[in-house]
């Protein structure tokens, strides 16, 4: 019995993928000690996606030809969840991803006005950025006091989601967008970008990305005299962003409450550490490893004692989709589009050369 894990294992976003793939491990590892799944040993198929909506196409088929892989960890990009979701749901795979947060994956292109669940295999433990891009738009208006505000994209799926989400928000808060600019992920010099927004005078620059694109950009920015903080979502959460060039006061929201500061991740962070010598689960280690966890208890009903076999699919979604259970990251559940029913976000901010959280909360409007 195999859980797949799709995810960047190698490339610029490889931290963030082996913290997905090695909290999927522990979880696997501790099902087999506890005998969760009874009569099973269950074991991780790893895939290197590349950060590659090509490459994960490529992980996916593979995995799906497997009728032995019960479900699937990831992705970590939304452009790549796009490619890999409808071949495990051809295959009635269930796929649970710790970090993808564009909204359409799970309720469609009209998922504010006409909300319609996409696929049926298709569920996530974080949130969305419909709620992050306004969490984040309110903090930097109303907590920060920026009111104008410019916008670089690396021009992906999530990125362009998140930056268009975030634009509402400060128009509605009475901020403006003095501008917007576009970026290529594999750009490394960014001074013809950096001297337009400089020159629309912003108080604060969002950037809709990762962060081997914003490390950079953040840097570039402060030695061409714009001294103002750059923002981002979830993608820029990690310290690489600032080894990277990420200066202090600069900004990133992610999903969830600090790992560090759960009571509910103390065990996850304790065994982790115990299992890989370190604490390098990064952005999205304690949602893989809820992520893994609904997989692992929906396989446990589903089988039940009897044997596996490809007949007991669809019973395997139903009870991925019913499945409810006190994870690290909180309260795992999942509502009827396969979103997490868990909205909280952080806002964190580059404190003495280390990301500090400064706001939990749920967005309100």
């Amino acid at each position: 019995m195999t859980v797949g894990v799709v995810a960047p294992l190698s490339g610029n976003l490889s931290a963030l993928g082996l913290g997905i793939k090695q909290s999927a491990e522990l979880a696997v590892d501790e099902a087999n000690k506890k005998c969760t799944v009874k009569g099973y040993k269950l074991n991780v198929s790893a895939q290197d996606d590349e950060a590659n909506p090509a490459k994960g196409a490529q992980a996916a088929t593979k995995l799906s030809t497997d009728p032995n892989v019960v479900g699937v960890v990831g992705t970590l990009n939304s452009s790549v969840a796009q490619t890999v979701q409808p071949i495990l749901k051809e295959k009635k795979i269930p796929q649970v991803s710790p970090a993808n947060t564009n909204p359409t994956l799970t309720r469609g292109n009209d998922f504010l006005t006409a909300p319609k669940r996409q696929f049926d295999n298709y569920f996530r433990v974080c949130t969305t950025d419909d709620l992050q891009g306004p969490y984040a738009g309110n903090y930097l208006v109303e907590k920060a006091g920026k009111k104008k505000i410019a916008i670089i994209t690396d021009g992906k799926t999530y990125g362009e989601g998140l930056a268009a989400e975030l634009s509402k928000q400060v128009a509605k808060k009475g901020g403006t967008i003095v501008g917007s600019e576009k970026v290529g992920e594999k750009d490394t010099d960014f001074s013809g970008v950096i001297s337009k927004i400089k020159a629309l005078a912003p108080e604060a620059v969002y950037y809709g990305g990762e962060y081997p694109v914003a490390g950079p950009l953040s840097k570039q920015m402060a030695s061409a005299g714009l001294n103002v903080p750059l923002m981002g979502g979830d993608g820029i959460f990690d310290g690489k962003y600032i080894e990277l060039g990420g200066k202090e006061g600069d900004l990133a929201t992610s999903v969830g409450a600090p790992t560090e500061s759960l009571a509910t991740a103390k065990a996850f962070v304790d065994a982790y550490k115990a299992k890989f010598g370190k604490e390098d689960y990064a952005a999205y280690g304690a949602f893989s490893y809820d992520a893994a966890n609904a997989i692992i208890g929906a396989l446990a009903k589903t089988v039940d004692g009897a044997a596996w076999d490809e007949s007991k699919r669809d019973s395997m979604l139903t009870n991925v989709g019913s499945y409810s259970g006190s994870g690290a990251t909180g309260e795992v559940k999942f509502d009827q589009y396969g979103d997490s029913t868990n909205k909280v976000l952080t806002v964190y901010q580059v404190t003495s050369g280390k990301w500090k959280d400064v706001q939990t909360g749920e967005f309100t409007g």
